[in-house]
């Protein structure tokens, strides 16, 4: 995909690897819509990176295909790829799991990840090509002391995209998992306050980059999975 011009829209992007990956797209010339639940914070990132603010809970699983169509107007009618970035976590111990804990996490890592995409395919298939790019973690591929919940929701997002690359391929659309392993961001932080960024953990720009070097591929081909380690965080 030619990143200059592209349309794209980012889910969860007002913050970590949603942000700095709509920060670096945009600084190679793509035109980028972020989503968020803040209204404050989405509005001034968007003006800090340059990005268009769409504010949107993906938890909403009703609002879903009014915000998708007010995605396209926002980009002009056009989109060339969705990156399925939004997600949240919590880590109760298994004896310590409500309802509650599955229902939220489901509803935007896995509910509103799957309507959401259901929604944007539909023109991708018209237009005859598309990108997905869906954010998993290594908790995709291996379970973790309180990890029932998060883990779970993340093998169902690797499972989704296996089975999206099943069936789009013969639209030409490509469908990818980006596996990070920890990432110093705001997503386990209650107050949702970025964190600096630790010496041998993850930064948002690895990620960034792998996304968007995933994106650049020539279309003829695709990355189906990658997976993202710290080099020595020992």
């Amino acid at each position: 995909m030619e990143i200059k011009g592209a349309n794209v829209l980012i889910t969860g992007g007002n913050s970590g690897i949603g942000k700095e990956t709509a920060k670096q797209l945009i600084e190679q010339g793509a035109n980028v819509v972020i989503t968020g639940r803040d209204e404050e914070k989405l509005n001034r990132v968007a003006k800090e990176i340059g990005a268009i603010p769409l504010l949107f809970d993906i938890s909403d699983l009703k609002s879903i295909p009014a915000k998708s169509r007010e995605a396209f107007i926002l980009l002009e009618g056009k989109m060339d790829a969705l990156i399925n970035n939004a997600g949240i976590g919590v880590f109760p111990r298994l004896g310590e799991i409500t309802i509650e804990d599955l229902e939220t996490v489901y509803a935007t890592n896995v509910f509103g990840l799957t309507m959401l995409t259901q929604e944007i395919i539909k023109p991708f298939i018209t237009q005859g090509y598309g990108n997905i790019i869906n954010i998993g973690s290594t908790a995709a591929l291996k379970g973790f002391d309180r990890g029932t919940v998060y883990a779970a929701s993340k093998f169902a997002v690797r499972g989704l995209t296996q089975s999206w690359q099943a069936e789009l391929r013969k639209y030409n659309i490509r469908v990818s998992l980006v596996n990070p392993s920890e990432v110093t961001t705001a997503f386990a932080a209650e107050d949702r306050v970025e964190r600096e960024e630790v010496d041998k953990k993850l930064g948002t720009e690895e990620i960034a980059h792998t996304i968007i070097s995933t994106l650049k591929m020539r279309d003829k081909g695709f990355v189906p999975e990658v997976t993202v380690w710290a080099t020595n965080p020992f």
